[in-house]
């Protein structure tokens, strides 16, 4: 069936049968070559949280085993035992098809097929009814619970209700990035011609001819038997995304995976196994195509050098998805400097929706210098790394250091294996070759002409120890040397489409001054340079370095590349309110996110909600951007700050519960983001440098919400005269932690607030916030809360709180009152403990073992206290005495559902930490 549906009868019908024969080996890469076969998986090896094996609990082959090896399909996200891969094949579910099959006697259809399948676990609501599918947290439904289509990402209930049968042959719009895809009916594989007579392949004249066709076919299609045949529309920009691995550690591989199932596989390559030739001639002859360039600016000047040699015409514009560090072009084109998780299915529309702007090229032409004899040339490199620049070329200071890294990460890759000991050797090879000053003599040494004007007198009275050709104003990861001229009449400001080149020259000094806003010495703007070294000396072209023999080296303009800058909105894409109904001003309420929160809970919104705490309330234009608002909530906290009174407390009355919200005025710190509220699955950072292309309507309606990584928990607070919204109290002696609207809002399903809404914590509690060692029982009540634990009587419990009972005692076997409740698997003890006990319990260790309170839970397999511990922030990464985290103490008790769901959360976690680092 040409919809995906054949698999959809019931599955327990079929017969189960195990081949003695051999396996057909998983295939994780595109087959481009005549043994392609359409609809084929794209296998990737999963240890990662996801849905069961899609087979279902009846016909799967391993039910009973629990560590048996899994493979996920990157373009349908299905996933798969390996020794299921046979029957998978059997119940002949196929792969959305990339292709079609050429020939004569085909039809063309002019449209595509949905590609209907199975899910466990589904994501939004259902296009029929507008419902949600399923809790976050199911542990892994074995039901089937919607039937999605894995091209235009449409999803239904699995019930007759709302998956009609009329849905089954429909066409597929593609969805909402339906302008980019490729669809499979442009691409035809092309069948190979047979010979009508068995014997006429005998005759060696027949031989030849073929031989010699076979040879033709690859020189216009290296061998590969596709041809694509568009069909040209105005509103169809189709995307081809190069993707480099290598780039950004392990970002490259997340992000091929993620297009894939986003678009056409086949649209998709990977530049570790080829370049991007082959590619780009396949699709030479497409209207309006457009290219993604994810990886560093190294990856885009590959790309731009082949669009050269292959002139192509009109040459498709080049957008940038940046990974890695550096990224000036990124920077420039405003992509950013990183990728940090910004949803792909947004960055596509950036794409589409994206500005075409020209980056001037420029040619370098070296030769030997005339004015040196033969045997006074220096060793040294004869020719640049790159004969073409596309951000700088520069020589001194900067490429020394360069070079020395580059030259010992040669001989010692071992020592060069992350980023931090790159960076380290950076610094300590820039500090040595300052006090070397081996770069200080580079003004004597070199003759720069621009345009006809002799430069050198300037050159050699600064003593730059630097100079710099800058196509682009970014420079060394961000920083702009030639600043803004603003009334300087020599000077204009830079651009990177006029044709001219910036010179700049470099002291110590200034070179220093780059990191904290400061400039070089600008020298000219010009269309040609004449550069003449008489030694050898260390250069750099878009950051490959050399050491070059003396030489004479001519910069001219090449030509201009077409590339896409990020526009400031999508204009095809509706905002959150109708554009002609947003008001004049907007009154939009602050919520502040801490790290910590922001790991455990941005997959669920609801709670990240509840958790986030009310900075306070701005009005803003209707049309502001973030950039804009950002000045707004730094004022909002200047105010705060300004009346904080240590003997008042704020209290934000919310509208949608019935407790008020503690009001944070703790001053932000310098690394705060604003996050995007409008995805239907998650919250999203958005990158500082970023902010101005996004309008505040588009993040949010009537809140907005910010990350802030260095937020302290607790903090005193206190409230401007006339704030809107805010209930003013005089603070009590209780610390705000035990406030029970705080706590409240940490825990959103606390069942104890009806059993004891008032109750307050004892005088001897309100300091355990700052006691770090347990204690054994003392007293009859700390007894009698030590027994109660273990037996789970919840009213016994309370009762020994109120009467005094020390929450920080420990029992005979050292381990603190919420080992014992989680151990036990008594939930509303815990909660009572997590709603009412000092943070500190939530991750100390028992004294023999190691283990924290969710290490004692997974152990016994106490879901319900796992997802309890969890929620409140217990760490997922927390290793025991033996090195073990919960998710592996889950795994060893034999519940593969619970260690699947705490990988997945430690995960997002590891995640989040690795995109908080900063480039240098």
């Amino acid at each position: 069936s040409r919809s995906g549906l054949q698999h959809l009868a019931p599955v327990h019908s079929l017969n189960i049968a195990v081949s003695n024969g051999p396996v057909k080996e998983p295939r994780a890469a595109l087959e481009w070559t005549e043994n392609a076969v359409n609809g084929e998986h794209l296998w990737l090896e999963t240890n990662v949280s996801g849905d069961l094996c899609y087979l279902g609990e009846e016909s799967c082959q391993v039910k009973f085993s629990k560590s048996a090896l899994r493979r996920k399909c990157a373009a349908c996200k299905i996933v798969v035992h390996n020794a299921c891969m046979e029957q998978l094949e059997k119940i002949n579910f196929r792969c959305k098809p990339t292709f079609r099959e050429g020939g004569s006697r085909s039809p063309r259809e002019n449209f595509v097929r949905h590609h209907w399948v199975h899910r466990r676990r589904q994501e939004g609501k259902c296009k029929q009814c507008g419902k949600g599918f399923q809790q976050k947290f199911s542990f892994h439904s074995k039901e089937i619970v919607a039937i999605s289509c894995s091209w235009c990402k449409l999803a239904f209930h699995n019930k007759v209700t709302c998956f009609m049968l009329h849905h089954i042959e429909e066409p597929c719009s593609l969805g909402a990035h339906a302008a980019v895809i490729v669809p499979p009916t442009w691409i035809i594989k092309v069948k190979k011609p047979q010979n009508s007579l068995k014997t006429s392949t005998r005759r060696k004249k027949r031989t030849s001819f073929k031989r010699k066709a076979s040879k033709r076919g690859n020189e216009d299609n290296k061998g590969r038997p596709f041809v694509i045949k568009p069909i040209s529309s105005p509103l169809m920009k189709p995307l081809l995304v190069f993707v480099n691995p290598k780039s950004g550690g392990n970002q490259g591989t997340k992000v091929l995976q993620t297009f894939m199932w986003y678009l056409n596989p086949r649209q998709v390559f990977d530049l570790s196994q080829e370049g991007p030739r082959d590619a780009l001639e396949l699709y030479r002859k497409v209207p309006n195509l457009r290219i993604l360039a994810c990886g560093g600016d190294g990856t885009v000047g590959w790309i731009l050098s082949i669009l050269d040699e292959l002139q192509l015409s009109p040459p498709p514009p080049v957008a940038v998805l940046p990974l890695g560090t550096g990224n000036d072009l990124a920077r420039t084109l405003n992509w950013g400097g990183g990728y940090t998780d910004e949803p792909v299915s947004k960055i596509l529309c950036h794409v589409e929706d994206g500005t075409i702007v020209q980056l001037d090229r420029w040619n370098l032409q070296v030769e030997r210098n005339p004015d040196l004899p033969q045997d006074e040339l220096e060793d040294g490199a004869r020719k640049l790394p790159l004969s073409v620049f596309n951000n700088y070329f520069s020589l001194g200071f900067d490429a020394h250091v360069t070079l020395e890294f580059h030259e010992s990460r040669e001989a010692n890759p071992e020592k060069f294996n992350s980023r931090f000991r790159n960076k380290m050797f950076y610094a300590g090879a820039a500090f040595t070759d300052f006090l070397q000053r081996s770069s200080r003599d580079l003004s004597k040494h070199v003759k720069v002409v621009c345009d006809g004007t002799d430069l050198t007198p300037k050159i050699q009275e600064l003593k730059f120890q630097c100079i710099v050709f800058l196509n682009i104003p970014r420079y060394c990861a961000g920083t702009m040397p030639w600043g803004n001229p603003g009334d300087h009449r020599d000077f204009e400001p830079q651009r990177h489409d006029d044709g001219y080149i910036e010179v700049i020259g470099f002291t110590m000094a200034s070179l220093a001054a780059l990191q904290v806003g400061g400039h070089g010495e600008r020298l000219h703007q010009c269309r040609e340079v004449t550069l003449l070294t008489y030694k050898s000396i260390p250069m750099q072209v878009d950051g490959e370095p050399c050491r070059l023999a003396p030489s004479l080296i001519r910069i001219s303009l090449r030509n201009q590349a077409n590339m896409v800058q990020k526009s400031k909105r999508r204009t095809s894409m509706p905002l959150l309110n109708d554009p002609h109904s947003i008001p004049d001003r907007l009154r939009i309420r602050v919520n502040r996110i801490n790290l910590q929160e922001y790991e455990g809970l941005h997959y669920d919104k609801e709670k990240l909600r509840e958790a986030s705490i009310p900075l306070g309330i701005i009005v803003v234009r209707g049309d502001c951007d973030l950039e804009t608002c950002r000045m707004y909530i730094d004022r909002l906290q200047e105010d705060l700050q300004s009346v904080t009174s240590t003997t008042q407390r704020v209290h934000y009355q919310d509208q949608e519960s019935s407790f008020p919200r503690v009001l944070s005025v703790q001053r932000l710190s310098p690394r705060w983001c604003f996050l995007d509220a409008t995805s239907a699955d998650r919250f999203y950072r958005i990158d500082r440098s970023q902010e101005h292309l996004h309008f505040v309507t588009e993040i949010s309606q009537d809140e907005i919400f910010i990350l802030d990584p260095e937020m302290v928990m607790s903090q005193q607070v206190g409230t401007p005269p006339g704030m809107p919204d805010l209930v003013v109290e005089q603070a009590s002696g209780i610390s705000d932690r035990w406030n029970p609207a705080v706590r409240k809002r940490m825990l959103s399903d606390s069942g104890l607030s009806k059993i004891s809404p008032h109750y307050e914590v004892p005088d001897k509690q309100k300091d355990a916030s700052q006691t770090h060692m347990l204690q054994s029982p003392v007293s009859s009540e700390d007894q009698a809360l030590l027994q109660a634990v273990i037996a789970g009587d919840l009213l016994k419990f309370i009762e020994c709180c109120k009467k005094g009972a020390n929450l920080l005692i420990q029992g005979p076997d050292h381990c603190s009152l919420l080992h014992h409740a989680a151990k036990t698997g008594h939930g509303e003890i815990v909660k009572y403990i997590l709603e009412h006990g000092p943070s500190e319990l939530l991750d100390m260790t028992d004294s023999e073992t190691g283990e924290t309170a969710l290490h004692k839970a997974a152990c016994q397999r106490h879901r319900a206290v796992c997802q309890l511990l969890v929620d409140a922030g217990a760490s997922l990464r927390k290793t025991d005495s033996k090195g073990k985290t919960p998710r592996d103490r889950a795994q060893q008790a034999g519940d593969p559902d619970l260690a699947s769901y705490l990988e997945s959360r430690q995960n997002y976690q590891m995640v989040s930490h690795e995109d908080l680092e900063t480039a240098v």
